[in-house]
């Protein structure tokens, strides 16, 4: 019989090219990271919509006000992220990314965001340069009560762990504000690589990185960072990003960054709320037994199944699509004025979209009209 491998647990072992699975984070499982405490964040990936071919500004803040008025219902704090992926980062030009920001911030004046940062007009550079990043932090920074989250780039993921580790920290020297970091599985872009375990510590180390974001389809990562940082008691939160395991961050008390709220803001409130116990201040759906309530095992079957359709693979398997699956959700809740995407898109779905994204709802639209949800054309916020 094979001996087991002895697994590493102590930070001070791992090297840059240590893989996941021969450390024990890499096995511990989700059951033994349940946390029916902790009510966390939803940091949720706002749309910039488009009608005839402009942006569609009543319906970005329309769409704001509908994710924002689902929080405050459930006494979930939302933070929404802008000009990330769900808001066309790497298509806008300069002038429309600050006036996102601008829009933004009159009129939700006080309000908490994350400003999506990533490489300018690097495509024909031969290797990273950290100074691509300073326009988009130098437009984003200006605003207070704000975090930036500092998006991959191609040169940046070419990089050995211990240089994309420098580079991380390169790009910090001109950080003013909490940052988040972000990876990416090849399973997004071809040249996308995930963060290995002694990158992550590395990165969690740093005084100015706060969080950060895995996208994840095929590998767990964000079980694998959550066990790390709650085994070290580090002072960085990891944000799940993945759309197709939103059930996961819930479970664990763990924030979710996500376009799924774009398209699924209410039953993600609803969902974090359902799974605290009565004894977690602000509970909406108290149980009177003083445990979480066990429907929210089927809210979470019916969240899933509509954000399974709005993420499905094309045949290229890629998500990239659901850009336009959520502007067809939105407007088919009467949320925005039209189900374009941005004009220079070529992630498109077909003309039975719509049809498609009415049967997407159907489930979902079922489960809040029995749970007494509201924000899905059901039942209206109260």
């Amino acid at each position: 019989m094979k001996a087991p491998r002895e697994l590493i647990s102590d930070p001070a072992r791992l090297q840059p090219d240590t893989p996941w699975l021969d450390t024990v984070w890499a096995w511990t499982g989700e059951e033994e990271l349940i946390d029916h405490r902790t009510k966390s964040r939803l940091c949720g990936a706002a749309l910039l919509p488009f009608q005839e071919g402009q942006p569609d500004w009543p319906g970005f803040l329309a769409s704001l006000r509908w994710m924002y008025r689902a929080a405050r219902h459930f006494e979930v704090e939302f933070v929404p992220v802008l000009n990330a992926d769900t808001g066309y980062i790497f298509d806008l030009s300069d002038v429309l990314y600050a006036e996102v920001l601008r829009r933004f911030r009159e009129e939700f004046p006080g309000q908490r965001f994350i400003a999506g940062v990533t490489a300018r007009g690097a495509e024909q550079d031969a290797g990273f340069q950290a100074g691509r990043y300073l326009p988009l932090l130098d437009i984003a920074q200006i605003y207070d009560n704000a975090e930036v989250m500092l998006m991959t780039s191609r040169h940046l993921c070419a990089l050995e762990p211990r240089q994309r580790r420098d580079a991380y920290y390169q790009i910090a020297e001109h950080v003013t504000h909490p940052a988040i970091v972000h990876a990416l599985e090849p399973a997004f872009v071809p040249w996308a690589a995930p963060f290995e375990p002694w990158l992550l510590h590395q990165l969690a180390l740093h005084p100015k990185f706060v969080g950060g974001k895995i996208s994840t389809l095929d590998e767990p990562h964000f079980l694998y960072w959550a066990a790390l940082c709650r085994s070290q008691s580090l002072d960085f939160v990891p944000h799940s990003g993945d759309d197709f395991g939103l059930a996961t961050a819930i479970k664990m008390g763990l924030p979710l960054l996500v376009g799924a709220a774009a398209s699924a803001a209410p039953l993600l409130c609803a969902a974090k709320d359902m799974w605290l116990l009565d004894s977690v201040a602000g509970k909406r759906f108290k149980t009177g037994s003083g445990r979480f309530d066990t429907r929210v095992y089927k809210l979470l079957e019916a969240l899933q199944s509509l954000e399974d359709q709005v993420f499905r693979l094309d045949v290229h398997d890629r998500a990239s699509a659901y850009k336009h699956s959520t502007a067809h959700v939105l407007h088919e809740l009467g949320i925005i004025g039209a189900d374009e995407c941005l004009p220079a898109c070529r992630d498109l779905r077909g003309a039975d979209e719509p049809a498609r994204m009415v049967e997407a709802l159907r489930r979902p639209r079922r489960v809040a009209g029995k749970l007494g949800i509201p924000g899905l054309g059901n039942i209206p916020f109260s």
